[in-house]
């Protein structure tokens, strides 16, 4: 576990520019690292913005805001965002992040978790917490409540394809009445989501929203081989940056202090060169083939007498309360090839930014069908790093191969390629600065926030318009 921060590297934070913010920044940052619960991590995703920070009246604000952003048509909108759950997973916070920008604009927004847990733990509560102090209105699941929402409704999210299952049990007979208002958000790519029982509604809903151009395609393929439907009208939107985070990875002083904080709790040298995958850990993720092809770099170093800094491989998405049969492996792994002074675990976090501050060069090894987009990507990609990344899913429409990163093949066959390129990215400074600078202009010139918000005040309005046209005829 980090280190807490020291106070030299506090006092460090004010060296240059407006002194109070970035202070505040990155000791947020800082603590967040050093906390052991991983909900400390979530300040980083929509919670530097204090909605207390505001001057003024509210609605004076939201009118300004919403005249100029491409999501202003959506102020007094009510929108009721349905999640599967309520958790630090991509699916929920990607909604969550929506329902704020729609708040910024002043849209009405009513929340509801599908998939409750009987007993609200300290993650859940962060979460709903963090909902309500932005204006976000939490419901229950089920009750006529819920039914009195939806049907008042001008748009309802669905997010994931596992939300499906809410329909049913809870709008009952009003079924058809929502679905023309529905944008069903998809994010997965794993074929046991492929369930009638998930997806029975989807062709007749509004639209349906996707993160990459492979999973759309992926999709449409699946659904009409195995459950012989049609996808509705479908729209790729691309994922985007916060301006938290790339507020963070723009500002030169705070990247320093990140990087020798991390470094030093993780008891690395500032010159050593350090190799991070940054996802839970599962065998999806590929941990386990990345500290294989880690180990073989090793080897392939030491054979050929190449004069290298000391690699180091960084595994982020531990999690160290409950270690599972599959991480244990991982563990058993570095002991049996004597690399533990080399391999550094680290507790799950959603506190990214230290992290990618520290490294050399990220390794996205999404197994499969690879990630439905990999938002870690474009994050590693606004702090100048490097990505070695899997040759599938939303990855390969990010990482342009041998320009902002270098692609390998999934499975056991990419294992030898990926140490491979590990090699030449250790042997070629020159080549991480010139891909981490093409990476950078490329997450400039698609992936920030502004592009993600345009994208999908896009889709909102067409979907609004269809359903306002439905709703007449």
């Amino acid at each position: 576990m980090a280190k807490p921060p020291s106070s030299a590297a506090a006092a460090a934070a004010g060296g240059r520019g407006p002194v109070h913010n970035r202070t505040r920044l990155l000791l947020v940052l800082l603590v967040a690292v050093a906390a052991s619960a991983s909900t400390a991590g979530f300040l980083l995703r929509g919670a530097l913005r204090d909605p207390c920070d505001g001057r003024g009246d509210p609605a004076a604000l939201n009118t300004a805001v919403a005249a100029g952003s491409p999501l202003g048509f959506m102020r007094s909108k009510l929108v009721l965002l349905v999640s599967h759950e309520l958790s630090l997973s991509g699916g929920p916070l990607l909604l969550m992040e929506l329902a704020f920008l729609l708040r910024h604009v002043g849209s009405e927004v009513v929340w509801i978790t599908n998939q409750r847990s009987e007993e609200t733990n300290d993650v859940t509560y962060s979460l709903e917490h963090r909902m309500l102090s932005h204006g976000v209105q939490v419901l229950p699941a089920r009750g006529q409540e819920a039914v009195d929402i939806a049907l008042k409704a001008d748009l309802v999210i669905l997010n994931t394809a596992v939300a499906g299952k809410w329909l049913d049990p809870v709008l009952k007979d009003h079924v058809p009445k929502v679905l023309p208002k529905i944008l069903w958000w998809i994010h997965e790519m794993r074929g046991h989501y492929f369930k009638v029982e998930y997806v029975k509604h989807l062709p007749f809903v509004a639209g349906a929203m996707i993160d990459s151009h492979t999973t759309a395609e992926y999709w449409k393929s699946r659904t009409s081989d195995r459950l012989k439907i049609q996808m509705p009208q479908t729209y790729v939107v691309h994922l985007g940056n916060s301006k938290e985070l790339m507020e963070v990875a723009e500002d030169n002083v705070a990247r320093r202090v990140l990087r020798e904080h991390i470094r030093e709790s993780l008891g690395v040298r500032s010159e050593d060169l350090l190799f991070a995958i940054i996802n839970s850990v599962s065998r999806g993720k590929g941990q386990d083939l990345f500290l294989q092809a880690f180990y073989q770099g090793l080897q392939l170093i030491q054979h050929q007498k190449l004069k290298v800094p000391t690699m180091h491989a960084i595994v982020v998405g531990s999690d160290m309360n409950a270690q599972t049969k599959f991480e244990t492996q991982l563990r058993d792994f570095v002991v049996k090839n004597a690399i533990h002074d080399r391999v550094h675990f680290v507790n799950k976090t959603l506190a990214v930014a230290p992290y990618l501050a520290a490294i050399d060069v990220l390794v996205q090894n999404s197994q499969a069908r690879g990630e439905c987009f990999g938002r870690i990507t474009i994050e590693a990609m606004a702090f100048k790093l490097p990505v070695l990344g899997t040759a599938a899913g939303g990855t390969t429409e990010i990482v342009l191969d041998g320009s902002t990163g270098l692609l390998h093949p999934a499975g056991k066959e990419g294992v030898t390629p990926l140490a491979k390129n590990i090699v030449r990215l250790a042997s070629h400074a020159e080549q991480r600065v010139s891909m981490g600078e093409k990476g950078y202009d490329r997450v400039k010139e698609m992936f920030m926030e502004h592009h993600m918000a345009e994208r999908i005040a896009a889709v909102l309005k067409e979907v609004l318009q269809k359903s306002q046209e439905r709703s007449r005829s």
